[in-house]
């Protein structure tokens, strides 16, 4: 199965899709923040790249960019509850799968990760 990153600020969320992606069988991997994030892709390869687009410190846009400059075969997926946030993520569209929406139900998530991963 896939090594997954996920970023997500919100640990109640980031430990919910975690749990959610290790039920289909993937390794999957957490940081709290984009700056985190982007240490722990330096660090290890990675086939996924799950994150959300508001977090502090980098968000998930900066770190979307960055991602895919350093590391162009890996699969990003973003996620959001803000409309206004998704608008900023269509200069990504290139770059990235999709971008889920938020909330979202443990179902919608698993396939999207799916999708994202056979894309």
């Amino acid at each position: 199965m896939a090594r997954i990153l996920i970023t997500e600020d919100e640990d109640s969320l980031r430990r919910f899709v975690a749990r959610a992606l290790r039920m289909d069988g993937h390794e999957t991997h957490e940081a709290a923040d984009g700056a985190e994030g982007l240490e722990m892709l330096q660090e290890g390869r990675f086939d996924l790249l799950l994150s959300d687009i508001r977090m502090p410190v980098m968000d998930g846009i900066e770190l979307a960019h960055r991602a895919a400059d350093a590391f162009p075969g890996m699969k990003i997926l973003l996620m959001t509850g803000y409309a206004e946030q998704r608008e900023r993520a269509d200069d990504l569209m290139e770059k990235i799968v999709d971008v889920v929406p938020k909330p979202f139900a443990l179902p919608d998530i698993r396939r999207a990760v799916a999708l994202a991963l056979a894309a």
